[in-house]
């Protein structure tokens, strides 16, 4: 049982670390519309 919770723990560690490797790889595009949002007068004070 010890060597099996042993290789659970490593395969999660493997599995979190080549997550982060796949993340900080990818070339996410950017957006290519322009986002506008009209902000009503009475939520900032005067």
């Amino acid at each position: 049982m010890k060597n099996v919770s042993r290789v659970l723990i490593v395969l999660v560690v493997l599995l979190l670390v080549s997550a982060g490797g796949f993340l900080a790889m990818w070339e996410i595009p950017a957006p290519n519309q322009p986002t506008q949002k009209v902000l009503p007068d009475e939520r900032f004070p005067r």
